[in-house]
């Protein structure tokens, strides 16, 4: 999907056999993902990426290398999923690369190293029926419950700069939060919306 911030496309033809086997599933995503080169401010590659979260509802804090040497980095997808869990009953889930992917993108694109902020990460479909019966801004079937969103905000950068950044990618839907101090970023199909 984050193809499109890519300057050469990546050839995917040594995935699509394997891809008649396994389907859809993890293997192709797998297979998919290892061939994603990453993408430097500047539009040259780069061997690696990594982020920088701070989880503000657990106080965690992690820096991470998640891919290198032309793949994602196990380990590190590991630390980032805990860190991303649902705060409410520790359930984890494994996050998906392109939102890790878009996640690089937004902070390479602001120039910056700070850490995200998370406000959240994964919701179990228990925490998300909670907070869908307590407002209608939040989906019955969101995709913070794939693992596929993230509420964020990035100190030294306005809500609105964020905004603006996260539109300009179009790497999926963009929710503007102002009021609650966050902005919504998922790797669903591009759209957008104001809530509260």
């Amino acid at each position: 999907m984050l193809s499109k911030f890519l300057r050469k496309p990546v050839d995917p033809s040594p995935c699509q056999h394997r891809r008649r086997f396994l389907g859809m599933g993890a293997g192709a995503l797998a297979c998919a993902a290892a061939a994603r080169p990453a993408l430097a401010k500047s539009g040259v590659l780069v061997p690696e990426r990594s982020l920088s979260f701070h989880n503000l509802h657990t106080g965690e804090s992690l820096k991470a290398v998640y891919w290198a040497d032309g793949s994602y980095v196990p380990g590190s997808l590991a630390e980032i999923n805990y860190l991303l869990r649902d705060f409410r009953n520790d359930e984890v889930k494994a996050i998906h690369p392109d939102l890790l992917d878009l996640l690089h993108a937004i902070t390479n694109r602001l120039g910056t190293s700070k850490p995200i902020q998370l406000i959240s990460g994964y919701r179990s479909p228990a925490t998300n029926a909670m907070l869908h019966a307590r407002s209608d801004g939040v989906a019955v079937h969101s995709l913070h419950m794939d693992g596929m969103a993230s509420d964020i905000r990035i100190p030294g950068h306005d809500l609105r700069e964020l905004h603006q950044v996260a539109l300009s990618l179009r790497g999926g839907g963009v929710g503007y939060y102002p009021k609650s101090d966050f902005v919504h970023v998922d790797v669903g199909r591009v759209r957008r919306w104001n809530g509260v």
